[in-house]
């Protein structure tokens, strides 16, 4: 039997602990963790505990497990978006294997350097796009790939962040500023960027973009709303915002409770209504939504031209009542509709009947990404231990570079007032 893929995770919040560490209980066979590393002396011990994990193997911060001689054959970084390259590159270099969560960096000079690095140790990356692992859009890249449609020309697609994702993530958490962290079009859509490259195989040769932080900023606040929600604001029973809505179950106009539960999560290891209360009096998920740091653009749209000359719409919007993306592709002899939500590809070719594949037909696992997290998690482990992998799917730097570059290409658009951006110039010249 071949030897098990020994793992340290560096950064145990939602991605490291409940989707990587979790994530490793579906491989016994193939994976085991030897060491963890977190500033959160709580979540260092949950997860030593719940993974047998020595005190010696125990870390306060990935610096200090970095540091230490080398302890497994891989690690998966997931801590913040400027600490990832910092870490990586001595990871590498002490002879590291990483599975790196996205974005790489927001830096590209970063980017270029890990790189560098990576292929100067003879190392194994793979960046965490985990679109291209659903079956969803296993299928649909099968689709195009057999010419369905014809040759693709235009595609119009949207990710739908959700109010409440929106709230959460890029008003009040982790993402909310890019001078901490990255901007929104790197941090939340080089997926997006990355998978609609992926399914046409096309290359992209000039981008174009406009949009904002419209709402979410203090003065659109109404006179008297207080700092905090929960400190007696007289708007509460009408803003959909209201932290005690989004994280507290059984709220009227609340979200739904398995979202709750995810965020409360991230709020709390011990998430009782006391503890949860407790948060939002003091830490930022209880900040109106008027009165946050954030910085990050509510809404965005991209226009992507590609080098045949075909052209990609892409909107990105926080103000959606469901977290979903949307794809309308057409082509020359046909188009697709195909919605990630419901799980429904729609083909119609033309002067043909339409065809529906449901691809909750195909799969049981539509967890976490639709599924795909516990697909590229198992691409990672295989990968890594030598096994043969899935050419067309697996991310590694170089490919996911290009995702990189045309998120970076937007986003200096959108700062140029819808300026046109060339390509070449981010991938080569221009250093942000």
């Amino acid at each position: 039997m071949k030897s098990k893929l020994k793992v340290a995770i560096a950064g145990l919040g939602h991605r490291g602990k409940d989707v990587y560490a979790y994530g490793t209980t579906h491989f016994p066979d193939l994976v085991e963790i030897t060491a963890i590393a977190d500033t959160d002396p709580k979540r260092v011990q949950l997860v030593a505990e719940q993974f047998h994990i020595p005190q010696e193997m125990c870390f306060h911060s990935a610096e200090a497990m970095i540091a230490h001689e080398k302890l497994a054959d891989a690690m998966f970084i997931c801590t913040q978006d400027r600490q990832h390259v910092k870490q990586a590159i001595p990871a590498l270099e002490k002879g590291y294997d990483l599975l790196l969560e996205k974005p790489i960096s927001p830096d590209l000079h970063e980017c270029r350097e890990i790189i560098e690095v990576a292929n100067r140790c003879n190392r194994k990356v793979l960046v965490s796009h985990v679109l291209r692992y659903t079956v969803f859009y296993q299928e649909l890249k099968k689709i195009l790939d057999e010419g369905r449609i014809g040759e693709i020309i235009s595609i119009q697609a949207s990710e739908n962040v959700g109010y409440w994702h929106q709230a959460h993530s890029f008003v009040r958490g982790n993402w909310r500023n890019s001078d901490i962290t990255s901007p929104m079009i790197l941090q939340k859509c080089c997926h997006d960027m990355d998978i609609l490259t992926w399914l046409t195989g096309k290359t992209c040769k000039r981008v174009s973009s406009f949009g904002s932080t419209s709402y979410f900023r203090a003065e659109k606040a109404k006179e008297g709303t207080p700092e905090r929600c929960t400190d007696g604001c007289p708007y509460q029973a009408e803003c959909p915002y209201d932290a005690e809505k989004i994280y507290l179950p059984n709220r009227e106009h609340g979200v739904p409770v398995a979202i709750t539960e995810w965020f409360d999560k991230v709020l709390t290891l011990n998430p009782t209504e006391e503890n949860i209360y407790e948060q939002l009096r003091t830490g930022s998920y209880g900040r109106c939504v008027f009165h946050s740091d954030n910085n990050v653009v509510d809404h965005q749209v991209v226009n992507l031209l590609m080098t045949d000359g075909s052209t990609i719409n892409f909107t990105m919007c926080g103000f959606t009542h469901e977290n979903a993306r949307y794809t309308r592709i057409m082509g020359t002899m046909g188009e697709i509709v195909a919605n990630m939500e419901s799980n429904l590809i729609q083909i119609y070719r033309f002067g043909y009947e339409p065809e529906i594949i449901d691809v909750s037909k195909l799969t049981a696992d539509f967890s976490g990404h639709g599924g795909g997290d516990v697909l590229l998690l198992e691409e990672f482990i295989r990968y890594a231990l030598g096994e043969p992998v899935k050419k067309n799917t697996i991310t590694t730097l170089e490919q996911s570079m290009e995702s990189h570059f045309i998120a970076w290409a937007a986003e200096i658009s959108r700062l140029q007032q819808g300026q046109p951006v060339d390509m070449d110039e981010v991938r080569g010249k221009i250093r942000v």
